[in-house]
Formats: C-alpha cells, structure tokens, sequence
C-alpha cells in the first residue's frame, strides 16, 4: 500500500491521542479478545472499545472498524489486531492497534479530511488540533460525576 505524506507523524499523533485507551484495552484479559475473535463476536469486541474510549473522547470518536484478529501460536506471546476508526470532526482515521503484553503500535492506514488543505502538513497540524476538541477533558469528567 502506498502510504501518504506525513503518515509517521499521523500515528505518533494517534499513538499519543489513544494511550489511555490503550491502556484500558490491556487491562481486558487477552483470553476474552481471543475467545470473541475466532467465534467473530466483533460486538462484543465493539462494545470493550466502546467502553475504554468513552473515558476519555467524545461519544462516537473512537470505534472499531471491521474486526481484528489474533495472532497465537504455542512458542510466543499473543498478538490482538484491531481494526479501529476514530473519528474527531473534520477528519476520520483508519488505522489497526496492535497490542502484546509488553508493547503497543499503531498502523494509520488511510486518513480523510471532510475539508482538505493541499499541504499534507496543515492536514497533520488539523489532525492534531481535532484529536484534542474530541477528548473528554478531566474537568468535564468530574462535573458529570457529580
């Protein structure tokens, strides 16, 4: 796949949006992604994203795409693929998470802009600004709990 212009940028930017995310995704015991995977009970697996990001983003910003997979053999650590969409206003990432028990990465495979600039870099710069607007800040998180 050809991959666009300031792609390694994209994903720190997205890397660095979904940590906290990711790190509610690792707390899942990697027996129940495995288990939802082979049986394709991507709802399932829709509704653990669903879960992690409303902590921390807006309401539809951050959901699964179209599944994921796990890589498992007998001599290795387990790998979960995710296939995720996040979608702050004006852009929509497409991009798969891998997790293992040490290590995360992210994979942007394909960015659109409702409102494309020319410059590949004022896209990377809105991208950016847009993840920000979209995250639920610590202050708004504690007027709704109380």
């Amino acid at each position: 796949m050809h991959r666009q212009p300031n792609s390694l940028d994209r994903e720190a930017i997205v890397a660095d949006a979904i940590k906290e995310v990711v790190s509610e995704l690792r707390m899942v015991d990697v027996t129940y992604y495995v288990a939802f995977i082979h049986l394709e009970r991507f709802a399932n697996v829709a509704d653990i994203v669903d879960s992690a990001a409303e902590l921390y983003f807006q309401p539809g910003t951050l959901k699964l795409g179209n599944g994921g997979e796990v890589h498992l053999d007998w001599t290795g650590s387990p790998k979960v693929v995710l296939d995720l969409e996040l979608k702050p206003s004006g852009a929509t990432v497409y991009f798969t998470l891998g997790m293992t028990d040490k290590h995360a990465s992210v994979d942007v495979n394909y960015v659109s802009f409702d409102e494309p600039s020319p410059e590949p870099e004022d896209n990377t710069a809105f991208l950016q600004v847009a993840l920000e607007q979209a995250r639920i800040r610590k202050t708004e998180g504690l007027r709704m709990a109380g």
